[in-house]
């Protein structure tokens, strides 16, 4: 999803903003940038995962990367979670239709209350989705999820420069306030006890072929719909704001992939 906006929070919209914050994702390829090849070269950066690994893909959305994994990995044992139902199941009808429903299993929760006990997973995927609990504290909290030495594999919108232009500081300073440089996303990685494997940046194709196309079209579409109500016609104008930022300033930043593993839970030392 967009890094401006975080459904998971109460005081930022009312619910009836909520409401359409929700419709403005729902049914779409993705609900953030994100391209199949990126998911399987960072896939395929692991290098020993076990015969039958238990993979969760924490914020999951629609799902594209969670029916890329199972195809990529044919014995994975993979439970996808989000907060919204209606996600969930979009997932679990895409996962029908492509012959993959016997091998996903859909949760709905809170990334930051997940229901499952220590050392579950072998790997933990999520794409597009860290921000809303936030990069430092889900590399900690979800440490204790993965088995010994389990795998991560991040992506989270990150500065490729020092020097970013004021109108695109001046548009995170008040929309993404907690956006780090990629080379401080990757620090944070190593203070919280795993070791880089690699760091693959995504291309603005990640962010337009699946995503800002159909959401523009989207954006156009509810617009007409809701012609007298400030409330949605503010939250539509704030992520067109968003994606014309991008338009012009993709380059001093995007989305990282962060692949690591896990080498010790830092609260058990």
């Amino acid at each position: 999803m967009t890094k401006n906006h975080k459904p998971d929070t109460t005081t930022c919209f009312s619910y009836h903003g909520r409401d359409i914050f929700f419709t403005i994702f729902e049914g779409l390829p993705r609900q953030g940038p994100g391209l199949d090849e990126y998911t399987a070269r960072a896939f395929h950066t692991i290098p020993d995962l076990p015969e039958q690994p238990r993979i969760l893909d924490i914020g999951c959305g629609s799902g594209m990367q969670t029916l890329m994994l199972a195809r990529l990995c044919p014995d994975a044992v993979i439970t996808a979670s989000d907060i919204h139902q209606p996600f969930l199941d979009d997932v679990n009808e895409r996962a029908k239709k492509a012959g993959l429903d016997g091998r996903i299993t859909t949760v709905r929760a809170s990334m930051d209350d997940l229901p499952f006990p220590d050392d579950s997973f072998d790997l933990i995927w999520a794409e597009g989705s860290v921000f809303i609990m936030g990069f430092r504290q889900a590399l900690s909290q979800w440490m204790r999820l993965l088995t010994p030495e389990g795998y991560v594999a991040l992506s989270d919108l990150v500065w490729f420069t020092h020097t970013p232009t004021q109108e695109c500081r001046d548009f995170f300073a008040k929309e993404y306030p907690a956006m780090v440089h990629e080379d401080e996303a990757q620090g944070m990685i190593l203070e919280a006890g795993y070791r880089i494997l690699d760091t693959l940046r995504l291309p603005d194709a990640a962010w337009w072929d699946h995503y800002y196309t159909p959401l523009s079209r989207r954006l156009a579409v509810l617009k007409k719909e809701h012609p007298g109500d400030q409330e949605a016609q503010a939250l539509l104008a704030s992520v067109e704001e968003e994606i014309e930022v991008f338009r012009t300033h993709s380059r001093e930043y995007g989305y990282s992939f962060f692949i690591a593993r896990k080498e010790q839970d830092p609260h058990q030392s």
